[in-house]
């Protein structure tokens, strides 16, 4: 019997996935300077990957750029946290400068971007491998939840004319699925019931970074951000969730005390 054609990107897809999963729990497993060195190169790559896609065209400028995010986000996390925000703002500015077309939309992600990275080196350099783990599940099971709701059930849809294959099925069973790990992770720490909200928030979060990331790449006509992940496409692709629900919880942070009720 021939596959369902809307499974036949599962395979890559998970077996990418898999090569991921095992990098990232290395590294954030080992916290400190491993942890910091792949959320710099993955910022670095990410802000390349947004530039390329910005101008339609791959220039040495868009790798200096890149390596320069790269740098940025690894030395506004080693040094005083005084210089960590110009230092976070600067690749954003620089682009802006260099790049011809969709200069703002690039000042724009970029800091988001920036932003994000820190905010993951921070969340684990500062509340542990617990809490950057709650994290990473939040937007794995947001994200594969809705993959399989969304091919299962189907549906209406959820914004058609950005991203065509989301409805809302999927993403709704992403907010329960992030719910259940906020119920875990509530259930064997300090936390109380506030971690179920929060988990959804961050969900709703990566959701929306997800949904983000699709309008720019429709504006550029490009179907990924590049080609590096078989069956995920470029990191951009891969990450936009995580750098929404990272920023998100900066905001958190602001506002309400996290971790809840610790």
């Amino acid at each position: 019997m021939t596959p369902s054609p809307k499974w036949d990107d599962l395979a890559p897809r998970l077996i990418s996935a898999a090569v991921m999963v095992v990098v990232g729990l290395l590294a954030v497993s080992l916290g400190g300077i491993w942890w910091h060195l792949l959320i710099a190169a993955v910022s670095g790559i990410m802000v390349w990957e947004l530039a390329v896609m910005l101008q339609g065209e791959s220039y040495e400028r868009m790798l200096f750029l890149g390596a320069f995010a790269a740098l940025a986000t690894m030395l506004a996390i080693e040094l005083p946290t005084g210089f960590a925000l110009p230092l976070l703002l600067a690749p954003a500015l620089l682009g802006f400068a260099l790049l011809r077309r969709r200069a703002p939309t690039y000042m724009i992600y970029t800091a988001f971007i920036m932003l994000a990275g820190y905010g993951m080196m921070a969340l684990r350099d500062e509340f542990g491998l617990v809490w950057m783990l709650w994290l990473v599940l939040v937007v794995i099971v947001t994200d594969v939840g809705g993959y399989f709701a969304g091919r299962m059930i189907g549906g209406p849809k959820f914004w058609p004319r950005v991203s065509p294959k989301k409805t809302w099925s999927g993403t709704v069973a992403g907010w329960i699925c992030a719910g259940i790990v906020g119920a875990i992770f509530a259930s064997f720490t300090q936390t109380g019931s506030e971690l179920i909200g929060i988990s959804i928030a961050a969900a709703m979060a990566s959701q929306m970074g997800d949904i983000a990331e699709s309008a720019i790449k429709r504006r550029c006509g490009v179907k990924d951000s590049s080609s590096l992940i078989p069956g995920h496409g470029g990191l951009l692709d891969r990450f936009d969730g995580m750098l929404a629900a990272a920023v998100f919880l900066l905001l958190v942070g602001q506002i309400v005390h996290f971790p809840p009720g610790v």
